[in-house]
């Protein structure tokens, strides 16, 4: 019998201040924050609504994806403290510039495209794959 030290293996929690992915609904695809915690199966969130375009609003676990990121907030923060939090901690930047965003928006721009769009595209790989076979039989 012997303990080893493991690390846990989750590390985003249900906390105020988590920033939360809504992924159904008629918000699906916007960021929000927790602001309060209701019960077991359903949570208090915010946006703020002049940078997600959230309104404070109760809402199940089952709608919301966790991020990674946090902002520092008092529990059923205001408005305004939770605007101050969200732009003091860049964290709109920091969404963006994850690969969990640039992998949603890589989707819905694929989803917007024509069928010539992916026409080009298809054209454009096989090229690329073309180029790339050259060289490599120019190397062996």
């Amino acid at each position: 019998f012997s303990i080893s030290l493991t690390t846990m293996p989750f590390h985003r929690y249900v906390e105020l201040g988590r920033v939360v992915l809504i992924n159904y609904g008629p918000e699906a695809g916007k960021l929000a924050t927790i602001i309060d915690i209701v019960d077991q199966n359903k949570c208090l969130i915010d946006g703020p609504e002049s940078i997600t375009g959230v309104t404070r609003q109760v809402i199940s676990y089952k709608r919301l994806a966790l991020t990674d990121l946090k902002v520092d907030i008092q529990r059923n923060a205001r408005q305004k403290s939770l605007l101050k939090a969200w732009t003091e901690g860049d964290t709109m930047n920091k969404w963006e510039s994850s690969s969990w965003a640039k992998k949603l928006t890589a989707r819905k721009t694929r989803a917007g495209l024509s069928d010539f769009d992916r026409f080009k595209v298809m054209v454009a790989k096989k090229q690329k794959t073309a180029i790339i076979a050259k060289k490599m039989a120019e190397l062996a």
